[in-house]
């Protein structure tokens, strides 16, 4: 029997020394393919590109990014990352590790996860921060397409600012969850639920302040230099419409 495929993909990036940004790695392998696209000024663009369906039952996919001091990277993807059944039985798994120097700044803004009914994820994001990094995280998921039911969908984030624990959540939905996932105190009917990660040195001096951000949406400051948006939506397209605006909201 199949025990899925299993693939890696690494991005390192660096300043170049002459006002911009150098990749010296830039490998993936199997349905992780990475591809450099325009930028504009210091800022390096990558791009993550699906090469094949998945992750399928028991996949092991995993995206690993590195930046140096003085680099601005922004990892973007060309499409939604679909969990899918497969012929292997067992838990597909998303492994996401990140890790940021000081004076160097990442941008993870892929495109949104959509959990099919019938398959079973595990997402794991670890990002680790150094003292004067900076970083937006954004994370979209979509509980099954039009009209149908979800898969069940696992995701845990945990992000660690110079050593330290800045955010540890985890979020279960689907078949299998634990009760409530779907209740008025968690998604409320929503099919769409994503939060926006942003750590900058100045929320150290200036704390942004707690508020909402429309009906379905709010803004946390967290104990650190950092706000965490939080949001759900009925679709993924009004999901990214509160997100975009939440960017924009903290500069």
């Amino acid at each position: 029997m199949s025990t899925g495929v299993r693939a890696t993909a690494r991005i390192v990036a660096r300043d170049d020394g002459r006002g911009g940004t150098s990749l010296p790695v830039l490998a993936g392998e199997g349905p992780l393919a990475l591809r450099r696209t325009r930028a504009s000024g210091d800022e390096a663009r990558v791009m993550l590109v699906g090469a094949m369906s998945g992750p399928l039952g028991g996949d092991h996919f995993t995206v690993e990014a590195e930046v140096a001091s003085g680099a601005l990277l922004q990892v973007g993807s060309a499409a939604a990352t679909i969990a899918l059944p497969g012929q292997a039985k067992g838990e597909a798994r998303y492994d996401v590790r990140l890790d940021v120097a000081a004076g160097g700044e990442l941008r993870w803004l892929p495109e949104q996860l959509i959990s099919v009914r019938g398959s079973e994820l595990y997402v794991s994001s670890r990002v680790d921060l150094a003292p004067g990094a900076r970083l937006v995280f954004r994370e979209e998921q979509v509980l099954g397409r039009a009209g149908e039911e979800p898969g069940r969908l696992t995701s845990r984030l945990t992000v660690r600012l110079d050593g330290r624990p800045l955010l540890d959540q985890e979020v279960a939905c689907g078949p299998g969850a634990p009760g409530g996932w779907d209740g008025p105190a968690v998604l409320a009917g929503h099919r769409a639920l994503g939060q926006l990660l942003v750590v900058r040195p100045e929320f150290g001096r200036a704390p942004a302040q707690p508020r909402m951000l429309g009906e379905y949406a709010a803004l946390t400051p967290l104990a650190g230099p950092a706000v965490l948006v939080t949001a759900v939506a009925p679709d993924a397209l009004r999901l990214r419409r509160v997100l975009d605006e939440a960017l924009h909201t903290v500069g």
